[in-house]
């Protein structure tokens, strides 16, 4: 039995526990998905598996995320070399290994890719940041035994990639060319829960009140037209008003970024379906 692809990247807000749900409440045959926040494409992989759609657009603005992507669809023995070099060098020297990786700026794409997923498997928490010139800020965290290498997903995730189209631009750039029949699912950075809580450094840019308005505006028209579009947010009055057309569904997720273990429980989130004509 082939292996499954699943995230090769831990994400922060990766949405592996709410796969179930999500698959529920999009069609059963969808022309073309288009997901526009990537991050770790829980989502696209479990689609992928069943043969839900026929062709895939994938975006994110964090343009390293992507060029990973590209690397494993198109140069997957590349890659797996370059990790397992890396692999090497970290059981030699842990620390001083990814410091030091974290410090570089690699020019060619299978190296990039490398030093993307050996930083996310080896810093604190799976977490990837970067500060305002865009560079990767996470500290070590010193992991006992981290899987650097796995090859049998990286095999299956290029094989899943094989027949997808890979961007990195704004989301609006990639929602204007959905159209009836096609599915749609976002989530976008989340609307903070306080004003202590505000995370949106996957890029140097961030994502704040009048890009979620943005958002919510353009998935409220391509519902009205006849896409099937989903999304997720946090559970703030702000995102009810925002999507008060659409199906509100309270789902509880496990925070896992949080300094302090505690604090990693259950949280009420949002999951918004815009009906279409496909779901009547």
């Amino acid at each position: 039995m082939d292996l499954k692809a699943h995230p090769f990247v831990k994400w922060a807000g990766g949405k592996a526990r709410l796969v179930a749900k999500l698959q529920k409440v999009l069609p059963n045959r969808i022309e073309t998905y288009h997901e526009p926040f990537l991050g770790g494409g829980a989502l696209f992989f479990a689609l992928a598996s069943t043969g839900r759609f026929k062709h895939a657009v994938l975006n994110d603005a964090n343009a390293e995320l992507i060029n990973s992507y590209r690397i494993i669809a198109s140069s997957c023995d590349e890659l797996l070399e370059a990790l397992r070099i890396l692999d090497t060098e970290y059981h030699d020297a842990p620390k001083e290994t990814y410091l030091r990786l974290r410090a570089t700026k690699p020019g060619d794409p299978v190296a990039q890719a490398a030093r993307l997923i050996f930083l996310n498997r080896t810093c604190f928490n799976g977490l990837y940041r970067v500060n305002k010139s865009g560079q990767f800020n996470v500290p070590f965290g010193s992991y006992v035994n981290p899987k650097i290498v796995d090859e049998p997903n990286l095999r299956a995730c290029s094989e899943a990639l094989r027949r997808v189209t890979l961007v990195s631009k704004d989301f609006s750039e990639v929602l204007k060319e959905a159209k009836p029949g096609d599915g749609v699912y976002c989530d976008p950075p989340y609307v903070p829960l306080n004003h202590t809580a505000y995370f949106t450094s996957y890029t140097s840019e961030g994502f704040g009140p009048k890009d979620q308005e943005r958002l919510a505006t353009e998935l409220g028209v391509l519902a009205n037209y006849g896409v099937a579009v989903v999304a997720s947010n946090s559970d703030t009055e702000f995102v009810r008003k925002l999507y008060a057309g659409f199906e509100i569904h309270e789902v509880q997720m496990r925070r896992s970024i949080n300094s302090k273990a505690g604090k990693r429980g259950p949280v009420s989130e949002l999951m918004l379906v815009g009906r279409t004509p496909q779901f009547i």
